[in-house]
């Protein structure tokens, strides 16, 4: 018996999905929220920040299309364990990147080769999942992933962002202590490389095929079209890139915010700080949030409450204009960030939900990967305009037109048709 069918045949779903999806949302995380911290850190301007981190989310809008790629050439192991590698290398050079002159230009270059290993990983881990567990594991290991997927948020923003600031107290050097905390990912990646290259199995379905350009052609076709083609599909489009409109501003602000100082608008919190308040105990709210909203969207069905959790999306984001103007003590700031975050937990509840039921049963898998490209997107076009703005109004208004901007999203669910619990069943 050879080595790879030894740890294949040893190897069990709950060695290797928790992994798998701690692998996956590392990544993620550290590229498009972490990046606004350490970038806020090393002395770059909110409006710089807010532009171009937003073009980060660009992979993710666009991995859409190079799917039946990955579909179609190699194995999902092969991809999986290669895109690992890929960016266990890319947080490597990341880590590097700070000691570097022109560190803001070279860093923007990594995240960006980074993003789409990251947003390939996405596919290739999601395929192989469906590959290497049967229907009913699959069932059965969907909230494993989700808790390992949140762990890795704890981990990105919360432990390594707390790190990094320890070590800005420790060492007095910036740039110094984020090398040290993002090589930290860097090696603890390389770790998931060695453990997936011998753990994770070889589905007997998982082969390697080539797919011809025209079957790729096709395959593009009737999906974009059975997509489009469906009933009120303005209005859906319409809500998918409006209903987080304002939280698409206000992710790459609220950062900056927490960290500027006080003396010209901001909180005047520490890196530490902003890691426990949004890496722990914001995350633990947000996925709160995300279980009490499943709960009830089972119990009361997604077209009697989405409203509720449209509001409770978007309704918290008035602490932060209360926050700008009062600057309240820490300990406020962290039970208002966690509020926030508990009610966008509730609200993203609702919101994936509802792209899960707007797929159609024959194109699922390309319907749902379509509109949570359109749901990307919805986030990187405000994120490009969130810094100038926010540079032009002040915090307090800025947070004011946040709030405002809840209203597009909100009024869209009056077109959208919400009957579809029953056209899915």
């Amino acid at each position: 018996m050879n080595a790879d069918n030894l740890f294949s045949r040893v190897s069990s779903p709950w060695l290797f999905v928790p992994t798998l999806y701690f692998a996956e949302g590392v990544p993620y995380v550290i590229i498009n929220n972490v990046s606004v911290i350490f970038y806020k850190q090393l002395g770059v301007d909110n409006t710089q920040i807010a532009f171009w981190t937003s073009f980060l989310y660009l992979p993710w809008v666009l991995k859409m299309f190079w799917g039946p790629i990955v579909d179609g050439y190699a194995t999902k192991r092969k991809w999986t364990i290669y895109t690992q590698l890929g960016m266990t290398i890319c947080l490597l050079s990341l880590a590097y990147s700070f000691q570097v002159s022109n560190f803001f230009l070279v860093s923007l270059l990594i995240l960006g080769i980074g993003a789409f290993i990251s947003a390939t990983h996405d596919i290739a881990a999601d395929g192989f999942y469906m590959l290497a567990l049967e229907r009913d594991a699959q069932a059965f290991f969907v909230g494993i992933r989700s808790t390992f997927y949140r762990f890795a948020t704890i981990f990105a923003s919360g432990i390594v962002v707390f790190l990094a600031g320890q070590l800005e107290l420790e060492l007095e050097d910036i740039a110094l202590s984020w090398t040290i905390a993002i090589a930290l990912s860097s090696v603890i990646f390389a770790a998931i490389v060695i453990f997936h290259w011998f753990l994770l199995p070889i589905p007997t379905n998982d082969i390697e095929q080539k797919v011809s350009v025209k079957t790729i052609f096709s395959f593009y076709t009737q999906t974009v079209r059975s997509y489009f083609n469906q009933s009120k599909i303005l209005a859906v489009l319409a809500f998918i890139l409006f209903y987080r409109f304002g939280e698409g501003m206000l992710v790459k602000i609220s950062a900056p915010f927490l960290l500027d100082e006080t003396a010209v608008g901001g909180l005047g919190l520490s890196t530490s700080d902003v890691g426990l308040a949004y890496g722990t105990i914001g995350t633990f709210a947000l996925v709160l949030g995300g279980v009490i909203g499943g709960i009830l969207i089972a119990e009361f069905e997604l077209r009697k409450i989405i409203w509720w959790m449209a509001i409770a999306l978007n309704l918290p984001n008035l602490f932060y204009v209360y926050m700008a103007y009062t600057q309240p003590a820490i300990t406020l700031v962290y039970v208002l960030v966690a509020i926030e975050q508990f009610g966008y937990g509730l609200g993203m509840a609702a919101y994936s939900v509802y792209l899960i039921y707007i797929a159609k049963e024959e194109y699922k898998t390309s319907h749902f990967a379509i509109s949570t490209g359109i749901m990307a997107l919805g986030m990187m076009i405000p994120g490009f305009i969130s810094g100038y703005l926010q540079q032009v109004l002040g915090y307090p208004m800025f947070f004011i037109l946040i709030c405002f901007l809840a209203i597009p999203g909100i009024f869209t669910l009056y077109f959208i048709p919400l009957d579809l619990e029953k056209c899915d069943k």
